[in-house]
């Protein structure tokens, strides 16, 4: 490696330590389900957004909640000396990338084949803190 990409690569570190965030890699869900939960709850603070989580009935609401749940002890992680009670924390980010797709096939008429593509995507959540009042 060289050194400016040795030097960009120890940045990047030296800025991850003070952010809090969950990655969930190959989600097998497609990125356009799991995109229509994740804008529902960005820019939430975390208590509501897991209480609109913990209601919502489609699949992605509880691999979403779950993540959630694992943001939110990595910042507690990361923040031993500050108190979740006194901080508001807030989805800052959340992104949902497309992943591999399994390319399965699937008989058809008159000795055709149809292909199928199940989808998957990557989610990654920031949580961030507020300063509250007091």
């Amino acid at each position: 490696m060289g050194a400016r990409k040795r030097l960009k690569a120890e940045q990047l570190k030296e800025q991850r330590k003070n952010i809090a965030f969950a990655k969930l890699n190959n989600c097998p869900i497609s990125a356009r389900k799991m995109r229509l939960v994740a804008d529902i709850v960005r820019g939430q603070e975390v208590n509501k957004a897991l209480n609109i989580l913990s209601h919502n009935s489609k699949e992605a609401a509880g691999r979403l909640e779950k993540l959630l749940r694992s943001a939110i002890a990595n910042w507690e992680a990361k923040n031993e000396d500050k108190n979740l009670e006194d901080e508001t924390l807030i989805i800052s980010e959340i992104r949902v990338d497309n992943a591999g797709m399994l390319k399965r096939i699937q008989p058809a008429p008159q000795g055709r084949a149809h292909r199928i593509r199940k989808r998957s995507n990557h989610t990654t959540i920031v949580v961030d803190s507020v300063k509250t009042k007091a």
